[in-house]
């Protein structure tokens, strides 16, 4: 037995008929090259090459991006990025949206400050999927304190020379470009610039963190640079400017990290609702105990409030509007969501719920990097309260 999940979930006035269409086709592309080999790249650390072709086959890394490179950006709003990451996150691996979909994060810069030969050789590559790009911000001393980065780029005529570290940078062991914050100034955000760092750089090498709680399929690396020569043209935007290009891009990466924790809180519920359909106790289906059907109206509820929340950030997004503090506080709900709904979800299952091969078990284990990733909880509450005077 299944339950329709769709017709109990919050009808929002945001959601088109080509929205409809880009779900359905989102759903089909997740049901046929994810979800039947999720177990297999998750032992593997790894999603195959192939996959990035294939979503670029259907779309879904050209979402957003100018047309001239081989983008898609006539029709295309916040809501087709919000429906890509629901469905991904449908099935029970939110690790491969953090490899897959890297880009998000590690292209827009090049897009909106790079100059017209990177963006030449760069954005059309990695949107036909043969090429990728990640984003080097997190350092091992330095993560969400972004203006205290210490990996430095020192001017030397026509290049740059760069030495330091970054770690815990999502699709860093394949990537062909990391955007790269760097420092070329003094200190604080005033010295920040970004740099293009072609990954196969002589003295550019990198550890693959393969000893993670979850996202075990998403390649994590951290990357050492040992004298690294960068050309000088490969500077993003100005130089000690490149604060801004890095905030540029953190409503969105909060947006999709909203849109992937409610995919799976979302995946849970119906998880669990199968699993009490189906499994009897004390003479009768699971789903019939008062006790266990409260649990769904409960997480029902937080899904809803989270989804509502969401679309209005996303809507305020796309119109200029959003206040950093929504957009924090609605990241804190939407991870704090997802947890309540995996552990839910598990007290439902019970031992099943333990093993490997339940999109639960790995959804738990996920929760952590999705409400301490792209800003903590805490960082997101302070960050908010500040914005209201406190």
């Amino acid at each position: 037995m299944t339950i329709d999940f769709d017709s109990l979930q919050l009808k929002s006035p945001f959601y088109t008929e080509s929205h409809q269409q880009w779900r359905e086709q989102m759903r089909r592309f997740v049901d046929k090259e994810i979800i039947p080999y999720v177990d297999d790249w998750e032992e593997a650390g790894e999603v195959p090459l192939e996959l990035w072709s294939k979503a670029a086959d259907i779309g879904l890394l050209q979402m957003g991006y100018p047309e001239e490179y081989g983008g898609i950006s006539e029709g295309i709003d916040a809501f087709h990025t919000i429906i890509a990451s629901e469905e991904i996150a449908r099935s029970g691996a939110t690790g491969i949206s953090s490899s897959l979909t890297i880009h998000g994060i590690g292209l827009p810069p090049v897009v909106n400050y790079g100059s017209d030969a990177m963006k030449d050789e760069v954005v059309g590559a990695v949107l036909a999927g043969e090429k990728r790009i990640s984003l080097g911000i997190t350092e091992p001393g330095a993560g969400s304190d972004v203006a205290n980065i210490s990996t430095t780029a020192v001017r030397d005529g026509d290049h740059y020379i760069v030495n330091g570290s970054k770690t815990f940078i999502s699709g860093g062991t394949r990537a062909n470009w990391l955007t790269t914050a760097v420092r070329t100034g003094g200190e604080g955000i005033g010295g920040i610039s970004l740099l293009l760092i072609p990954m196969d750089s002589e003295g550019v090498s990198w550890t693959k963190l393969d000893r993670k709680q979850g996202w075990w399929c998403s390649d994590t690396a951290t990357i050492y640079f040992d004298n690294v020569k960068v050309p000088a043209e490969n500077i993003i935007g100005e130089e000690n400017q490149g604060f801004l290009p890095i905030v540029h891009n953190f409503n969105k990466e909060r947006l999709g990290i909203i849109s992937l924790s409610l995919g799976a809180a979302k995946a849970c519920m119906e998880e669990a609702a199968e699993w009490a359909m189906e499994r009897k106790t004390f003479g009768k289906p699971l789903s019939k105990h008062q006790v266990i059907r409260h649990k769904f109206a409960e997480m029902l509820k937080r899904i809803n409030a989270t989804q509502a929340y969401m679309d209005m950030c996303a809507w305020q997004m796309q119109n200029n509007t959003i206040k950093i503090e929504d957009i924090s506080m609605c990241k804190v709900q939407a991870t704090e969501t997802m947890e309540f709904c995996a552990r839910e979800a598990m007290q439902i299952m019970g031992g099943i719920s333990y093993m490997r091969g339940c999109k639960t078990e790995r959804i738990y284990r996920e929760v952590r990097v999705m409400a301490i990733g792209g800003g903590s909880e805490e960082i997101m509450r302070d960050l908010t309260s500040r914005q209201l005077g406190l």
